[in-house]
């Protein structure tokens, strides 16, 4: 079976120690960590996770802009990266090494130069990602988002141009059931046309809740996911009810609610075989 895992800044900057312990409560078998350089040393959120015996499967990072046809500002975000990386290399060893996940500013939903140059700067510098990434023994995964939160690489045929145009053999993508429900008219066969070239999948509802509380078709992705082989950790990234999507702290509770909406997912998603 798959492993089942969720990612970490759900829980909105709550110390790793309760989070490692709301994960085991869910029934999880790991996370992907939240890009956190300065506030989490990677030897300590090693053992932390380890010792509620859950593995740190991926990292999601903080917003770098590295499309930017701003020289200077896609400096810094290349220089996140660059950190980011190194930060990662320490979270584990050999097998155990985590993903790397990129992806563009989120919320920068249309282009400041034109989309041609904008999309010729992310080859360029996801490519630079990924060859910094193969140097510490890294695997990197391009997360591909929705229209309301990027203006580049909103569909699994988009990401595999994408993959292309880099040439890493280190780069795979990142589909994630929430946004495919947005962008794409079959997820499902999205994730077969994306086949081998699928490095791990995020799953949420169509409502961002947990999986089985919206109309997201999963049992049709799950078995997309056997048919090319995918066997990967599931990421699940849900939000507590309530507005703006880019704050996940929905008031008192929302800890709590999201704990809940892990262990739905991960029951559901094993009863379909995960």
């Amino acid at each position: 079976m798959r492993a089942v895992g969720c990612c970490t800044w759900i829980f909105g900057g709550e110390p790793l120690e309760a989070v490692a312990e709301r994960v085991r409560r869910a029934g999880l078998d790991g996370v992907e960590l939240h890009g956190d350089m300065a506030g989490i040393d990677p030897a300590a959120a090693r053992t932390i996770f380890r010792d509620c015996g859950l593995r740190i499967f991926s990292i999601t990072p903080g917003d770098a802009d590295i499309s930017h046809p701003d020289p200077a500002l896609r400096a810094e975000a290349l220089g996140y990266y660059t950190r980011l990386v190194d930060w990662a290399a320490e979270l584990g060893r050999g097998a155990e090494l985590p993903r790397v996940s990129c992806h563009g500013q989120v919320t920068r939903i249309r282009p400041v130069s034109s989309q041609a140059e904008e999309d010729a700067l992310l080859v360029g510098s996801v490519r630079q990602i990924a060859a910094k990434a193969a140097g510490r023994g890294l695997e990197v995964v391009f997360e591909i988002l929705n229209r309301y939160e990027s203006h580049q690489v909103r569909t699994v045929a988009e990401g595999l141009a994408l993959l292309e145009a880099v040439g890493a053999e280190n780069l795979a993508l990142l589909p994630d059931a929430y946004h495919m429900n947005i962008e794409e008219a079959d997820p499902a066969a999205a994730l077969r046309a994306g086949g081998a070239r699928i490095g791990l999948y995020h799953a949420a509802d169509s409502n961002r809740g947990a999986v089985g509380d919206g109309h997201t078709d999963f049992a049709a992705q799950i078995s997309a996911l056997d048919a090319i082989g995918y066997d990967g950790p599931i990421i699940l990234e849900p939000a507590a009810p309530g507005p703006d999507p880019f704050n996940t702290d929905k008031g008192a509770g929302f800890r709590d609610v999201l704990e809940a909406q892990l262990a739905r997912s991960a029951t559901a998603l094993r009863a379909l075989g995960t």
